[in-house]
């Protein structure tokens, strides 16, 4: 089979990674969750005690980070210079300040160039936020996944139980919606669906489905 890229977007919680990795293994493809790689770049910042509204210091702070992403028996696991920090990515802390993190202009540059680096001549399904509409622009496949904030809400919500995280259902879609706002309304790289993606609503679908739907639009454009 020839390889393509795949971009997919969407807002939090609404299953990108999920689909993604399935979608990466039944194609043959490189996952890379760019979400992952913006909490690591998060953790290290409140490791350091660094002033999260402050991108110019952020940036430099993050110059030499060694973010890598490797395949492990239970799935991908993220290494922050050297140091695996897969569980440490997914701690509230972190999913409350990924946003404002991401937000900066001098991050994304770095990040977004880390990315296309990654891709670069390779099969790959790639989530995030701007992927479609920066990344990956040329992508063979793009997806934008929707679902009600409720539904994510709900999604986080047993994400977080099988964690130990005991964070109540309404905080948590309070939270999303916060969320949300702060991703669209951000000047630079805001979430938006691209033009040419294929918008896919997953409030009533169960992750196979999506993943098969997903699947079926790359064999049909690869053949």
């Amino acid at each position: 089979m020839r390889t393509m890229q795949i971009a997919i977007d969407g807002p939090a919680a609404a299953g990108k990674s999920t689909v993604a990795k399935i979608v990466a293994e039944q194609l043959g493809f490189i996952y890379i969750d760019t979400g992952a790689m913006y909490r690591a770049a998060t953790l290290k910042a409140l490791t350091a005690g660094a002033d999260l509204t402050d991108g110019e210091a952020l940036s430099a702070l993050l110059k030499n980070v060694d973010i890598r992403l490797e395949p492990g028996e239970q799935g991908q696991r993220v290494y922050l210079d050297g140091q695996d920090v897969t569980e440490e990515i997914r701690t509230d802390q972190v999913t409350k300040s990924v946003s404002e993190v991401a937000a900066h202009r001098e991050i994304r540059e770095q990040m977004v160039q880390l990315q296309k680096e990654l891709a670069e001549g390779r099969g790959v399904v790639m989530d995030g936020r701007d992927i479609g509409t920066r990344v990956l622009q040329d992508a063979g496949l793009k997806v934008y996944m929707i679902a009600s904030a409720e539904e994510r809400a709900q999604r986080r919500f047993e994400e977080n139980r099988t964690r130990g995280i005991r964070t109540p259902l309404d905080v948590l879609k309070m939270e999303i919606e916060k969320r949300d706002r702060m991703d669209s309304e951000r000047k630079e790289s805001p979430l938006v669906q691209a033009q040419d993606a294929v918008l896919i609503d997953t409030t009533s679908l169960t992750v196979p489905e999506v993943a098969s739907r997903i699947i079926g639009l790359a064999k049909e454009r690869l053949n």
